[in-house]
């Protein structure tokens, strides 16, 4: 099969690799009709080179037909269209009876600490084949793909892997209510759906903050008011300003390590990403450093006592808090790769509804064959041709 795979930093390739087969009986084969790029696949692209090696199969978001399952799976059967969720969970665990599928004690990655194995996401996370390729093997099949109705576009259910549970718990962990104030820190593809996840939820106002004219024109296609970064040179001043002084009652930190304005620890990400893998890994683990631009913006915005909810993925492990701010105003910080069975049953009624109140088939900005993969990597990467959303057709 034809499958999308990592060659280096910055350097990825549509190759021809072994067709998946079942390997237990908990697994299932998917064929795969859409597949999404991620901004979490850039974070591969770029600076977690140390933890990947060449050939392996990038992808977690992504969704098709049963082709084969295993004698221990009867929930799916061969002919469903399913989503397939980026976190792979057993369902039947301590963590996942708990409703914390991302740190599934089934799948967990215990060699280097970490919580759930992920689709083609790294060493850290389980080193499973990802999804962007003409079939996956979909390990604890028993429980993991979302069977979806027929007759309706991929892109109406496609989100379902990640953006939108991502999104719904940032929503649910910035403790949004209705009548509330919400900011959004940036407006790739998870801040444009947070930022229409609030106003369905009940926020009375959602502001956003982005300097992307693509990205400032989708959001206020869906009644979102963005600050312009780019002209804006006190952004925390102008949120206390649109609050009476007072601040946002939730923040949501949508960027991540990806912020802009942190020039030295963009430096350093991309410095160690041209070390000898062991270096990299011991410098990543022990003093690394993300770009906090967007996390520190955040933390200024938020009234007292109100919360913050970190959705955009960080990795450093050196990086400084200022915990005198955060203790003085009584700050609440919430974070997490999303849980996302938790998630769908409440999203489920504003995809099979009439409308689309989500906008989820406002998101995608590029439909490309899964050959034009590495192009779609840099084009997304370098936000060219307005591009917020790839999805990939294998």
């Amino acid at each position: 099969m034809k499958a999308l795979t990592w060659q280096g930093t910055a350097k990825v390739a549509v190759e021809s690799v072994p067709d998946p087969k079942i390997q237990e009986p908990t697994d299932a084969i998917v064929r795969l009709t859409s597949t999404a790029i991620c901004g979490s696949d850039l974070h591969l692209y770029d600076v977690l080179g140390p933890y990947l090696e060449p050939g392996d199969v990038l992808g977690h978001e992504p969704m098709g037909v049963v082709e084969e399952v295993g004698a221990g799976v009867t929930n799916i059967a061969p002919g469903d269209r399913v989503v397939v969720p980026f976190n792979i969970a057993c369902g039947t665990c301590w963590m996942c009876e708990r409703g914390n599928f991302a740190q599934c004690e089934t799948t967990q990655v215990r060699e280097y600490g970490k919580g759930a194995a992920l689709f083609g996401y790294t060493k850290l996370y389980g080193h499973v084949p990802g999804g962007q390729a003409e079939y996956l093997r979909v390990p604890q099949a028993q429980f993991g793909p979302i069977k979806v109705p027929e007759g309706t576009p991929d892109e109406r259910f496609l989100f379902l892997s990640d953006v939108l549970p991502t999104s719904w718990q940032a929503v649910r962990y910035a403790d949004v209510s209705p009548g509330s104030t919400v900011v959004v820190i940036g407006l790739g593809p998870i801040g444009q759906m947070t930022a229409r996840v609030a106003r369905y939820l009940g926020a009375e106002r959602v502001l956003a903050v982005e300097s992307v004219p693509e990205r400032i024109e989708m959001a206020k296609r869906h009644g979102i008011e963005v600050i312009d970064n780019s002209t804006v040179d006190d952004v925390p001043g102008a949120i206390m300003d649109l609050t009476s002084g007072r601040g946002a009652d939730g923040v949501i930190d949508a960027v991540g390590m990806e912020a802009e304005q942190s020039p030295m620890q963009e430096f350093a990400q991309r410095a160690t990403g041209l070390l000898p893998d062991a270096v990299a890994r011991k410098a990543m683990e022990t003093v690394g450093v993300d770009r906090m631009a967007a996390l520190k913006t955040a933390f200024a915005c938020v009234r007292r006592a109100g919360t913050v909810s970190i959705i955009g993925v960080y990795g450093g492990q050196a990086d400084p808090f200022p915990m005198l701010d955060l203790f003085d105003k009584g700050i609440t910080i919430r974070m997490g790769q999303a849980h996302v069975h938790r998630w769908v049953d409440e999203i489920m009624p504003a995809l099979i509804g009439d409308g689309d109140p989500l906008g989820v088939e406002d998101l995608t900005t590029h439909q490309l064959p899964l050959d034009d993969a590495p192009r779609a990597y840099d084009m997304f990467k370098n936000k060219e041709d307005g591009c917020i959303k790839v999805v990939l057709k294998p």
